[in-house]
């Protein structure tokens, strides 16, 4: 066989290697014959097998006993608990973040000082508090989010899945400036934040931490008074690129292939992702973000960098709670065990509304926005 000829035979095989090998799952969600279908790979598809067993088994009676706040001092998110619902949180939450052995000091003395449990010196113990209540809040408060009747819910595990650090995480990166080969917006560059598109390879910034709105598809053929850039619609297509890697699934799984801006047409997970990104935003301003100086600078934090290369804390993005796949852990019910997360007493859940009619100049009409 000649060597013009074993090149061609290998040609296929060459030019399949970026294709995803092994066994697809493929659903129809739409009608036949217009590309709606969601495609997914076996297995990535986490079960709920993933997620660990509680420590040990919460009786009625152990929610009865005295409140937490009433017990130890300085409980200040979970002091509505009873004593021994709150230790069995904690328990969990050792094997949620950091189990013994995995880090450095890890177990109860990741968070605690051993000679003082109530003292908080420890900046891991400051941003645990923080990520409680937050954790408490999603729960309580978007519920529109998650999308099922059952209510599945988040915990630490949702995250972090035994590990201090999230694996998927971001911060804010500067676009490249001029080089011999010019400037290239911040985009150009095949980034896995963006799936190895050559897009701008930072969306999060404006859409995930910002309040930008996507906005980038005209209502009409050949606009003259559309005011979208074609730096913003890479990046609202890298923001795309993201969500349908993070949540391994194609873009008909919120759109419609008609037509993807328009919302009557859309699947309900169209909504479901609304929220999400609102949801995200939340948690980046007013959980992370809001910890400020908390986040130790790089290099000084326990067990590695805390924050990016500019100075701002590593942030959260649909990939962080997902993990390539649709329903995280498979659609796990996690509050089930933890009635401790399922959110203050006094919070009011948000209430999902239709999604509004499209308006002048956008890309996506959004619905009503959540309620405070």
């Amino acid at each position: 066989m000649s060597r013009m000829w074993k090149l061609l035979v290998l040609a296929p095989a060459v030019l399949l290697a970026g294709c995803e090998l092994g066994t697809k799952v493929v659903e129809q969600s739409g009608y036949r014959g217009t590309g709606m279908a969601y495609v997914a790979d076996k297995s990535d598809m986490a079960k709920p097998g993933d997620v660990p067993p509680p420590p040990y088994e919460l009786t009625a009676d152990m929610l009865k006993g005295d409140r937490a706040s009433a017990v130890y001092e300085n409980v200040q998110v979970l002091g509505d608990t009873s004593a021994d619902e709150f230790n069995y949180l904690m328990q969990a939450m050792t094997t949620w973040v950091a189990p013994d052995g995995s880090v450095k000091n890890g177990g109860c003395t990741y968070c605690h000082n051993p000679e003082n449990m109530a003292s908080d010196e420890l900046y891991t113990k400051v941003v645990a508090r923080k990520m409680l209540a937050m954790t408490r809040q999603i729960n309580a408060e978007w519920k529109p989010h998650f999308g099922n009747k059952d209510n599945a819910g988040v915990t630490c595990w949702t995250c972090h899945r035994g590990k201090p650090l999230p694996v998927n995480n971001w911060s804010s990166a500067v676009p490249d400036g001029p080089s011999i080969t010019g400037r290239k917006n911040g985009g150009n560059s095949p980034a896995a934040t963006v799936a190895y598109a050559s897009l701008a390879y930072d969306p999060f910034t404006d859409y995930l931490a910002g309040k930008e709105n996507i906005r980038v598809g005209a209502t009409k053929a050949l606009p003259s008074d559309h005011k979208a850039s074609i730096q913003q619609t890479e990046k609202t297509y890298g923001l795309m690129m993201h969500m349908s890697q993070g949540l391994g699934v194609n873009c008909t799984f919120c759109h419609n292939s008609n037509n993807f801006a328009k919302w009557e047409d859309s699947r309900p997970q169209r909504v479901n992702a609304w929220y999400g990104i609102r949801m995200v935003r939340d948690i980046n301003n007013n959980y992370i973000t809001a910890l400020g100086n908390v986040w130790p600078a790089n290099g000084k934090g326990a067990n590695g960098n805390r924050r990016g290369p500019h100075g701002d804390p590593l942030k959260v993005n649909c990939a962080t709670c997902h993990q390539g796949v649709n329903k995280p852990m498979g659609g796990a019910l996690m509050l089930k065990d933890y009635p401790a997360l399922k959110g203050s007493y006094a919070a009011k859940p948000v209430v999902a509304q239709a999604p509004a009619a499209p308006t002048p100049m956008a890309a996506v009409a959004e619905p009503a926005k959540p309620a405070a």
